[in-house]
């Protein structure tokens, strides 16, 4: 099942967003900057259709679904520009095409940890996608116990002018890493408790990272065995 975040570009949003870069003109180009988020939009979705396919595929032959849901999002102009300055880029459309790969993202949630390397493998697999970046979270989780799978992948996107290859971040992840993943985010950047609170619960959360990781473990190998 595909839950898509209604996030689509807002040209009004967008010229507000501008207007705080006046002194950039090629990112006012705005035609130029809804093209490309039309193509990126475009390419989420032929890998959603690609990700359902394999979902179903595996239900048939092997009478499993790998994936429990999906999530596809744009990202919003807002978060583009600040990514921008963090990378001290120019606030340019170019700057974009060339250096941000997330703009189009879906995330992929998994049964079991298993499932997360046979969704990868079997998207790897298709001859139009190309890999670009790989990192395994799982496998060497971040130091406040984040897990995922990121990979950022390409895919041609037939347009009426031509084919345009294009990427999009693909995020993989079981059902008790995205739990646990959801409240992270939220206690980072969600919440207005003081410092000390946060922090107290951050560690707490370090924990519950390898508990969760251990039970999925646990239910893996039953499932397996049964």
């Amino acid at each position: 099942m595909i839950l898509e975040r209604e996030n689509m570009i807002n040209i009004k949003q967008v010229e507000r967003e501008l207007g705080l870069y006046s002194d950039q003109e090629e990112i006012h180009d705005i035609s130029k900057l809804v093209a490309y988020y039309q193509l990126c939009h475009s390419a989420v979705g032929e890998f959603g259709t690609k990700l359902e396919n394999l979902d179903d595929d595996y239900r048939v032959r092997h009478n499993h679904n790998p994936i429990h849901h999906i999530e596809v999002r744009m990202k919003d102009v807002g978060s583009l520009i600040e990514k921008l300055s963090r990378k001290n880029l120019p606030i340019k459309f170019q700057s974009i095409k060339d250096n941000i790969y997330d703009v189009g993202g879906i995330r992929v949630v998994t049964n079991y940890i298993d499932d997360v390397y046979t969704v990868e493998e079997n998207l790897l697999a298709q001859s139009d996608v190309k890999l670009l970046r790989r990192k395994d979270y799982i496998k060497s989780p971040k130091k406040s116990g984040y897990r995922s799978l990121h990979l950022v992948l390409t895919v041609p996107v037939f347009q009426s002018d031509g084919v345009q290859v294009t990427p999009v971040e693909i995020q993989i992840r079981t059902v008790g890493m995205d739990m646990w993943a959801s409240l992270e985010h939220k206690l980072r950047y969600k919440t207005a408790e003081p410092e000390v609170k946060v922090a107290e619960y951050s560690e707490s959360l370090q924990g519950y990272a390898d508990e969760i990781n251990g039970i999925e473990h646990n239910l893996q190998e039953i499932f397996h065995n049964l």
